[in-house]
């Protein structure tokens, strides 16, 4: 691979779009030859990165997946509050957006209405990138909507787990359940794990 293309490449956190190098002929040229020769991958059209980008544990989400927040398994993960592991990326987009998705790495797209696809989203730094994601009291919402699909007793333990920590916020939890209208569940499961 041509080192002015690697560098630039490792700049950008080892992630490059074609926008970014489409006035130098040069170095698309070289984009192009690195791509057929194995050592950058195409993530999807225009959007390319290094295999050694694609073996940390987190993704620039933002680039793949443009307005792209993390959520479910994936928050519920970075925020240690269930043994589930993801079984790829939960990422939730607005409804009525349309995504193309690379092969690799596993991306599971939430389509969500937009009431709900807005509240609670944080900034945090997850391995080199600032990645967007729901924030702790959303994640215990978004498990308490989604109580039947993940099943009671993950829901149970992501509450449970929630509850034990100190930096638990229960002001904001109970705003969040009324916006996402789901206070009356969210109350039930608060009176018996109190």
């Amino acid at each position: 691979m041509d080192d002015k293309l690697r560098l630039l490449i490792e700049r950008h956190g080892g992630y490059i779009t074609r926008k970014e190098i489409i006035g130098n002929r040069y170095l698309y040229y070289r984009l192009l030859e690195a791509v057929k020769s194995g050592e950058i991958i195409r993530l999807k059209s225009g959007v390319y990165c290094m295999e050694d980008a694609m073996a940390g544990t987190m993704i620039d989400l933002e680039k793949i997946v443009p307005d792209g927040v993390l959520c479910l398994y994936s928050a519920w993960a970075y925020y240690e509050l269930t043994t589930q592991i993801p079984q790829g990326f939960y990422v939730a987009i607005p409804r009525k957006q349309k995504i193309t998705l690379p092969d690799y790495p596993p991306i599971i797209l939430n389509y969500w209405d937009r009431s709900i696809y807005g509240v609670g989203i944080v900034r945090r730094q997850i391995d080199g990138f600032e990645i967007p994601i729901y924030d702790m009291e959303k994640s215990i919402c978004d498990a308490i909507r989604y109580r039947n699909k993940i099943g009671i007793d993950v829901s149970s333990e992501i509450l449970k787990n929630y509850l034990s920590r100190k930096e638990r916020n229960i002001t904001r939890l109970a705003a969040y359940a009324k916006s996402m209208r789901i206070a009356g569940i969210l109350n039930k499961y608060l009176e018996i794990q109190l």
